[in-house]
């Protein structure tokens, strides 16, 4: 008998489970996964709350002791340390350094994030592998190379379906970037994939159970389906566009606990092992977990609160980073130090008890050199380890009541949370909004800036305390800290145009120039900013200038798509004001070209107010110019349309101007003052000082030249007025002035 054969019929009768198979089925082999995912998706909003404080509270006792088991195994033994060099010290101290750097750089989280998000289905989807074949081998299966291909094929195919479903389109998330690629293509994609995955699954799994038979391999065949209910199914229903994979659902919530449970299970059977193999000591599964659990929160929690309360980093930041990086350090050194293949971990999960004493497992050389007096029995090493982790636990029990208050609504428990961490982003904004809604506004000012402070780059507390500024009309203070903090983001382009805006409010006209320059520098596309320029060009009679960022406003927007249009009436309202601008510039041509143009898209776009506007300034243009013949039509046309929508005030304002234009314009002074009696008519009373001046300065000189004949007039001055709309021949004629 070979070899080979006698290690099959050894495996084959040897037992298949763990611990026990309710344990092994339930937690190793997922089963539980299919009604705790469906309990957590269905789950009503009103529980949202409930279950946010209960996984991250369930994230103490199996996310963060999951990561501590792979520090564990990599640093427990000087052999395990050597043999693991380049993971345990350079690939650490490689991480370390990056995670102190990127706290200067918050434009790092998102990318650190995004591949922390990317990589953990992957992570998942390989120790879902290993246990596959482990429970396989154990049940005698010994793959040939296309069986261990295709299976290994079917959990990478499960995986890029899922990959494909994450990046396909833009990302919703500013945490994750996505690769954007087209939905079409990510779809297409995703159906040939699972095509791949049916085919190789249906080969790989038959020649597992034909040759160990249904029963043994139990356990290989509920890990493929956990594969299968954890990446596969939820990646194919949003092919639907019915149901949505969220990222953060494979890294964060019940399935990272489901993970993290997997992981503890194993791991522990290992060091069970691998302790009752060494002969060294009596296997304390107590003292395992107390070093997991004491040693994940040394990962974790310490860290972002250190930062926080010391360097005044962001709470909230420096907690996503240090979950980030340690994640990305797990995956690396689990991915080095979990092989099947490695003679000493094959021997402790795939042999018997009986066979690991006889097999060839060095003995423990004692801890790493550094550690051995911390290990070790002495007294003081002891106090100190207890003393360390009652430190540990308690600050543990700190960050967890700081999550449950920062959770609540109720003000009295954000303050609480704020006390324990003031540089929390998260915690100061929502301390804000309560105390403005319970009219505490010094409480939101201290919130605000306790925001501000935690992250400079953080637009948002700045903005929300800005608007705040400004709703207590506080805005001399609100110019004078927006000119501070751009001394810390002088090239934030909003700030530069906020500050602008503050500074023309309190009439430092220069500074609000200089910022909008600057923010049009920045962001040249903008299309606001020229507008604020042109305003306040115009109104300082900068004309040319300001005529130059209204052609660049009209200019950027003829580029844009059509769904990025502004809406008609603002283009309209910038020709007519590039118009007027011109024609105070004494540029009468390029006046008229943009009257014209807002006249047309105001006619095509059903805007008849702004058409009027239009026909006027052209109109009031050409009887500057002593174009008479040119000018009449546009006013009559601007007064028809008015008629047309019954808009009282500026058909008066319209039968005023005409009324002017028709006193100089060689007809029959009637016209004028019918003109100006409708106008006069159309205000009833309404007019302010200005307005009523005006019309009878105008009056007055009218009735003067006509005498007697106006009071005819005034008793039924509308056949006069109607016939001023249809005049056209006596126009220019000096003669008729006196008729």
């Amino acid at each position: 008998m070979s070899p080979a054969t006698a290690t099959a019929i050894a495996q084959k009768n040897q037992p298949v489970w763990i611990y026990r198979p309710w344990l092994d089925l339930t937690v190793g082999c997922g089963a539980w996964s299919a009604p705790l995912l469906v309990l957590a998706y269905l789950s009503s909003a009103a529980t949202t709350l409930t279950w946010s404080i209960a996984f991250y509270g369930l994230a103490l006792i199996f996310n963060y002791p999951h990561y501590m088991a792979t520090i564990y195994r990599a640093y427990h033994t000087e052999a395990d340390f050597r043999k693991y060099r380049i993971f345990t010290v350079h690939i650490t101290v490689l991480v370390a350094l990056t995670l102190v750097l990127s706290h200067f750089w918050i434009r790092t989280l998102p990318w650190f994030f995004t591949l922390y998000l990317t990589a953990s289905p992957w992570h998942y989807s390989g120790q879902n592998y290993g246990l596959f074949m482990m429970f396989a081998r154990r049940a005698g299966f010994q793959p040939g190379r296309a069986e261990r291909r295709a299976l290994y094929a079917a959990f990478l195919l499960s995986y890029a379906i899922l990959f494909f479903d994450f990046h396909s389109g833009p990302s919703i998330d500013p945490l994750f970037i996505s690769l954007n690629i087209p939905t079409a293509i990510g779809k297409w994609s995703q159906i040939v994939l699972a095509a791949a995955f049916v085919a190789c699954s249906a080969f790989g799994l038959s020649r597992l159970v034909s040759r160990t038979g249904l029963r043994r391999v139990i356990p290989s065949l509920t890990l493929f389906s956990t594969q299968c209910i954890w990446f596969l199914l939820p990646a194919l229903l949003s092919l639907t566009k019915r149901f949505a994979v969220p990222q953060s659902r494979y890294s964060t919530g019940i399935l990272a606990v489901m993970h993290s449970a997997q992981y503890l299970w194993i791991t522990s059977y290992y060091a069970k092992r691998e302790s009752l193999a060494s002969n060294a000591r009596r296997w304390r599964p107590q003292a395992y977990f107390a070093v997991l659990l004491v040693g994940g929160i040394a990962l974790f929690i310490p860290g972002p609160w250190l930062s926080s309360v010391v360097f005044h980093f962001d709470f909230t930041r420096s907690f996503l980073l240090f979950t980030a990086l340690v994640n990305i350090h797990h995956f690396i050194l689990d991915g080095a130090i979990w092989k099947l293949r490695d003679g000493r971990i094959s021997t402790l999960l795939l042999n018997s008890r009986a066979q690991v004493s006889q097999g060839a497992i060095s003995a423990h050389k004692g801890a790493v050199t550094v550690f051995r007096w911390l290990a070790g029995p002495d007294f003081g090493a002891r106090a100190l380890r207890l003393a360390t982790a009652l430190m540990l636990l308690a600050w543990a029990g700190i960050d967890q009541a700081h999550y449950y208050w920062l959770q609540q609504q109720n003000l009295q428990d954000l303050k609480l949370a704020a006390s324990l961490a003031p540089y929390d982003t998260l915690v100061e904004m929502r301390l804000a909004d309560r105390a403005i809604e319970q009219g505490l506004p010094q409480d939101s000012t201290i919130a605000w800036q306790y925001a501000i402070k935690a992250d400079h780059a953080d637009s948002g507390p700045r903005d929300a305390y800005l608007k705040f500024l400004l709703r207590q009309n506080q805005f001399e203070e609100a110019y004078q800290l927006t000119g501070d903090w751009l001394k810390i983001a002088p090239k934030d382009t909003l700030l530069l145009v906020n500050h602008g805006i503050l500074a023309q409010h309190l009439g430092h006209f220069e500074d609000a120039e200089k910022s909008w320059e600057k923010a049009l520098v920045l962001e040249p596309a903008r299309t606001d900013v020229d507008l604020l320029l042109a305003s306040e060009l115009e109104q300082r009679s900068k004309l040319d200038a300001a005529i130059s960022h209204y052609e660049n406003y009209l200019a950027k927007v003829a580029l844009k798509s059509r769904s990025e249009l502004p809406p008609a009436a603002d283009l309209i309202g910038v020709a007519l004001k590039a118009g007027e601008c011109n024609a105070r510039a004494n540029h009468p041509d390029v006046a008229v070209r943009f009257y014209r143009m807002a006249a047309t898209l105001a006619e095509k776009t059903d805007e008849p107010k702004l058409e009027s506007f239009a026909d006027i300034g052209e109109a009031s243009l050409d009887a500057k110019l002593g174009k008479s013949q040119q000018a009449l039509p546009l006013y009559q046309r601007a007064l028809q349309i008015d008629a047309a929508i019954n808009d009282s005030r500026s058909n008066a304002a319209d039968w005023y101007a005409y009324a002017v234009f028709l006193r100089g314009a060689g007809v029959p002074v009637r016209f004028s003052y019918a003109s100006i009696l409708r106008s006069q008519a159309l205000l009833a009373g309404n007019a302010n000082e200005k307005e009523s001046a005006a019309i009878n300065r105008v009056r007055t000189e009218l009735e003067r030249v006509l005498g007697p004949q106006a009071a005819g007039i005034r008793r039924n001055p509308e056949p006069v007025w109607r016939d001023a709309l249809t005049l056209s021949s006596t126009v220019g004629d000096p003669k008729s002035v006196s008729e």
